[in-house]
């Protein structure tokens, strides 16, 4: 069992708080699962940090928040944390987990109904509707939707649709901070927003599932920064997210779970804990 020798180490270096800087797409599974799940399992302490992937790289980058570890939602992301000019941050990462783009909608907003009637770009583009999403320059879940909006005008053959519905690329009335976008919507700011699957399904949303032609997805890697301040505790957390205990959090907050992959040079024990994952 992945957990059990790794793990088992803990409970003699329990003293320290492991910083995890993740996603902010995966706020409650952290914060409400994982978090609780790693501080029973190993007794090490969980402080996690949401934001935007670009955001998180960003601030890593600048050495504005020091971190254990970085779970990013795009792995394009890492390549900004790559190589002696970037400031060698990365060398590896595990991609673990999957989530494809939708639209989540209020349920009591005025144009619910609407969903079920007409076109989802028409509904975006009635007056006054409320759309939120996030910045695609410190979010990849933003430049996502730019991009699928880009492929949707070629496949409904409209062009200026996502002009028409976006407005501009940096529409202020639109983009929010990613850990906001999901509260507002509930809270009815908002008529609709586009969010990954999982956190749609976690927050029991309805959620237009757009045509695989538009397909667009959250693939989450997982990596332990270098110059971390607890690396061991960094990879006993590793050890909890991709062994069965993470594998079942992650289904039940919606994740589609892929076998893990390593990209790039990890260290000997990394590449024994993925092993004992696979």
């Amino acid at each position: 069992m992945l957990s059990t020798l790794f793990l088992a180490e803990s409970r003699a270096f329990a003293a320290a708080t492991v910083e995890v800087l993740y996603a902010g797409s995966l706020i409650d599974l952290m914060e409400q699962s994982l978090g609780p799940a790693f501080l029973k399992a190993s007794g090490d302490r969980f402080a996690g940090y949401p934001g935007g992937s670009k955001l998180l790289a960003n601030e890593i980058k600048e050495r504005l928040r020091p971190a254990d570890v970085f779970i990013s939602a795009v792995p394009a992301v890492n390549r900004a944390l790559e190589g002696k000019a970037n400031g060698d941050w990365v060398r590896w990462t595990i991609a673990f987990a999957r989530s494809p783009l939708v639209i989540g909608y209020n349920p009591k907003s005025r144009f619910a109904g609407d969903f079920r009637k007409k076109p989802w770009y028409e509904v975006l583009a009635e007056p006054g509707f409320r759309l939120g999403r996030t910045d695609p320059k410190l979010d990849p879940k933003g430049a996502l939707t730019l991009a699928m909006m880009k492929k949707a005008e070629v496949f409904y053959k409209m062009p200026g649709l996502s002009r028409r519905v976006l407005g501009g690329r940096e529409n202020p009335a639109q983009v929010l901070p990613e850990e906001t976008l999901l509260g507002r919507l509930q809270s009815g700011e908002l008529d609709a927003g586009f969010f990954y699957s999982s956190e749609t399904a976690e927050a029991h949303i309805p959620a237009v599932v757009l045509p695989a032609q538009l397909a667009a997805a959250a693939d989450y890697t997982v990596t332990i920064l270098r110059r971390a301040p607890n690396p061991k505790g960094a990879a006993r957390f590793l050890a909890l997210l991709l062994g069965a205990e993470g594998r079942r959090i992650l289904l039940q907050h919606g994740l589609g779970v892929e076998k893990p992959v390593l990209s790039g040079q990890a260290p000997a024990a990394i590449k024994r804990l993925l092993k004992k994952a696979q």
